[in-house]
């Protein structure tokens, strides 16, 4: 039987110590985090961007839909070897996309050298401190997105 993809990049002991940044990160701000990994591109959507795809599975998994419009989406796609971060809206009228980006180009720095776990980690730590800054913990906060990591083949 082959090994799935995911595997040759993140092990479940990687993939726990992400879901349990993500618990970390999210018990000090009102910003909901997801992270998602996509093995394989379906077919049907070879055409698309990296950015197109990860706008669909924003709205897919209704970040789109938090209560302050604080959802934060990392989306990686390994057959490509691309990824991208999505805000949403209430982040991005205060937060530019060159924020973002230069996070992006660090993680990218770290997957070039096969640190993956270490740079999605870095990732998630470093949209931690910009969501805890701009959007601290609410006492009536509640988890709005599921804190694990999604991996779909």
């Amino acid at each position: 039987m082959e090994q799935r993809l995911i595997y040759h990049f993140l092990d479940d002991d990687e993939l726990l110590r992400i879901t349990n940044r993500i618990k970390e990160i999210e018990k000090t701000t009102a910003g909901e985090i997801c992270v998602t990994i996509k093995e394989h591109r379906h077919f049907l959507k070879k055409k698309k961007s990296i950015i197109d795809l990860a706008k669909e599975e924003f709205s897919r998994l209704g970040i789109n839909k938090t209560r302050d419009g604080t959802g934060i989406l990392i989306f990686i796609l390994l057959e490509d070897r691309k990824f991208y971060i999505l805000a949403d809206d209430g982040i991005n009228a205060k937060i530019p996309q060159s924020v973002w980006d230069s996070i992006r180009d660090e993680m990218q720095g770290m997957f070039v050298k096969g640190e993956f776990c270490k740079g999605i980690l870095h990732g998630l730590t470093e949209v931690g401190k910009i969501l805890n800054t701009h959007f601290p913990y609410k006492p009536d906060d509640t988890n709005e997105i599921s804190d694990r990591v999604r991996i779909e083949s």
